[in-house]
């Protein structure tokens, strides 16, 4: 991964995430709060979100300091949010909550991200 294409996947999930979260707030919003699922959507949106501004920070951060190596961080944070929201947003679709079993897997990838952000700026 390079600074540039982190930046590039932060602006897509941002569109995402804004495109998503209106979807739901809006469009969907009877269906989720029938099945229980509104507060679980909110949570992969707002977990995606987080984790956008994380990466848009780090890819401006990586531009301005190439030498550290921010890559790791970046595509933890990409597969944790995939999973993590996905595994949220694939439970709220279709009700099959097996998928809720996933997003655990997901939050370790998203911790895993912040690890390594912190061993690549601790000689800074």
């Amino acid at each position: 991964m390079t600074a540039r294409l982190l930046i590039q996947i932060a602006a897509a999930l941002g569109f995402l995430g804004v495109a998503i979260g209106a979807f739901g707030a809006h469009g969907l919003r009877p269906m989720l709060e029938a099945s229980g699922r509104f507060d679980t959507f909110e949570t992969a949106v707002r977990y995606q979100f987080y984790h956008t501004l994380a990466m848009l920070a780090v890819g401006v951060l990586w531009v301005a300091r190439p030498e550290l190596r921010l890559g790791l961080a970046g595509n933890l944070w990409l597969a944790g949010v995939l999973v993590f929201s996905g595994s949220l947003y694939a439970l709220c679709f279709t009700g099959i909550t097996k998928l809720g079993a996933v997003a655990p897997v997901g939050g370790l990838l998203l911790i895993g991200g912040w690890l390594a952000l912190a061993l690549a700026v601790r000689n800074l």
